[in-house]
C-alpha cells in the first residue's frame, strides 16, 4: 500500500521524540527503596530485554504526577491523594469493588491513620516499593491498611519486619492487639512469647493499660494464653524430672546386675585398687549401689521394715525382678524369689492398685531408657 504524502515526509526525515529534561526533585530512586518483587534477573519478553528498574521508575512517576488521576484519597488533616483506579483496583479487590459502581471520579475518605502512611500505601501499590525509614515509622499503620485493603504483599512485608526487625518492648503490646485484629496468628504467637519472656515490663507499659481500656477481650484472650504457656513450661520440666528420675532407675539396675553378675567393685580414694586386667567401671551409680547392697544384707531392722534404705533397696530389687528377662539364672538378690511372688499374687487378683503402679513404672522406664537411647545392658545374667 503506498503512503499518504503526509506520511512521507516524516518516514524520510525519521523525526524520534525529544527526552524531555531531568528534573531537579530529588525523588527517589529504587537505589534507595526496597522493592518486595524485584529479581536479580531481568525478564526477557519476545526477545526484548525489560528495565525492571526503568519500569518501577516510571509507574512511581505516574504515582508522583497524578497524570489523569481519577481518585481523590481525602484523609487526615485534610490532605488529598490522588490516584488512578485502575490501579488500585488491580492491586486491591476492595478498591475494585468500591469503584465497580461508579465510572466517574471517585472520593475515598482514609482515617485514623496518619496520610504519610496513606501515601507510603498508595505507592506501594503502585510500584511494590517502600523506603525502609518509612516502612520503619509507619509499619503498623501499613500494617492496618494492608489488611483493610487485602494487599498481603506488603502485609507479609510488615509481618517480616516486626517478627525480625522492629518487635520491642515499647510496641509488643500494640503489635499483639493489631496481630489478633488483622488475622496475622504466627505474629501473635511471637508477640506472646515476647510478652511471657517479660511479662513485669510488658505489663505496666502504657499500651498494656490502653489495650485494658479499650480491647479488654484482648487483654483477656493474653493473659489465657500466657497461663496456658507458663502451665505447659511447667509440665514440660514435671517431665523432664520424673524423665531423669526413670533413667536413673534404669541406670541402678545396670549397675546391679553388672555388681552381682562381674563382681565389680568401684574405686574411690579408699580403694584404688583395681583386680588385674581390669578397666575403671563405666557405671556412675556403681559406688553407692555396691554401699547399698552391703547394707541391706548386713541390715538387721529390714526384718521389721525398720530401714528405710533397705526399704529402697528391696523396692530396687522388686522393679529389677518385673523386668529381668531370665530370673532362673539371674544373680541378683531375691530376683527369682521376687518374680514369683507377684506372679502369684497377680493369679489371685491381690493388691490390683498396687500391681497397676508397679506396671506403669515398669512401662515409664523402658520407654525412658528408649527415648533418651540408653545403652542396652542385659538385665538377666547369662
Amino acid at each position: 500500500m503506498e503512503n499518504s504524502l503526509e506520511e512521507i515526509p516524516l518516514i524520510a526525515n525519521k523525526i524520534e521524540p525529544v527526552p524531555p529534561p531531568l528534573s531537579n526533585q530529588s525523588t527517589p530512586t529504587l537505589s534507595h527503596r526496597k522493592c518486595c518483587t524485584l529479581s536479580k534477573n531481568r525478564p526477557t519478553l519476545m526477545g526484548r530485554s525489560c528495565s525492571i528498574s526503568q519500569a518501577r521508575e516510571s509507574w512511581d512517576s505516574l504515582f508522583d504526577e497524578s497524570y489523569r488521576a481519577d481518585v481523590e484519597i481525602h484523609t487526615d488533616s485534610d490532605t488529598i491523594i490522588y490516584a488512578h483506579a485502575s490501579i488500585l483496583g488491580i492491586a486491591s479487590p476492595v478498591f475494585r469493588s468500591m469503584f465497580k459502581k461508579s465510572r466517574s471520579k471517585h472520593q475515598i475518605s482514609i482515617n485514623g491513620v496518619p496520610p504519610e502512611a496513606v501515601r507510603i500505601f498508595t505507592r506501594f501499590l503502585y510500584s511494590s516499593c517502600y523506603e525502609q525509614a518509612q516502612m520503619e515509622e509507619h509499619i503498623l499503620s501499613l500494617l492496618v491498611l494492608s489488611h483493610a485493603f487485602a494487599v498481603p504483599q506488603l502485609k507479609q512485608e510488615c509481618e517480616y519486619q516486626l517478627e525480625h526487625k522492629l518487635l520491642n518492648m515499647e510496641n509488643v503490646v500494640d503489635v499483639f492487639q493489631l496481630a489478633v485484629l488483622c488475622d496475622a496468628p504466627r505474629l501473635g504467637i511471637i508477640c506472646q512469647r515476647f510478652v511471657l519472656m517479660s511479662f513485669k515490663a510488658a505489663s505496666s507499659s502504657a499500651g498494656w493499660k490502653a489495650m485494658r481500656s479499650s480491647h479488654p477481650h484482648i487483654e483477656k484472650k493474653l493473659l489465657s494464653s500466657l497461663k496456658f504457656e507458663d502451665h505447659r513450661q511447667k509440665e514440660k520440666l514435671r517431665k523432664v524430672n520424673e524423665r531423669k528420675v526413670y533413667l536413673e532407675l534404669y541406670e541402678a539396675m545396670e549397675a546391679l546386675v553388672h555388681i552381682c553378675r562381674d563382681g565389680c567393685r568401684p574405686t574411690d580414694e579408699h580403694n584404688k585398687v583395681l583386680k588385674e586386667n581390669q578397666e575403671p567401671c563405666r557405671h556412675e551409680a556403681n559406688k553407692g549401689l555396691e554401699h547399698l547392697l552391703q547394707h541391706f544384707c548386713g541390715c538387721k531392722l529390714r526384718v521389721a521394715g525398720g530401714c528405710l534404705h533397705c526399704k529402697r533397696m528391696r523396692q530396687l530389687l522388686e522393679l529389677h525382678s518385673r523386668i529381668c528377662a531370665d530370673s532362673d539364672t539371674c544373680r541378683v538378690p531375691l530376683c527369682k524369689k521376687l518374680k514369683q511372688r507377684f506372679m502369684k499374687e497377680n493369679r489371685k487378683k491381690r493388691n490390683n492398685k498396687d500391681e497397676m503402679k508397679w506396671k506403669i513404672l515398669v512401662r515409664k522406664v523402658m520407654r525412658t531408657k528408649s527415648i533418651t537411647g540408653a545403652p542396652y545392658f542385659t538385665l538377666a545374667s547369662s
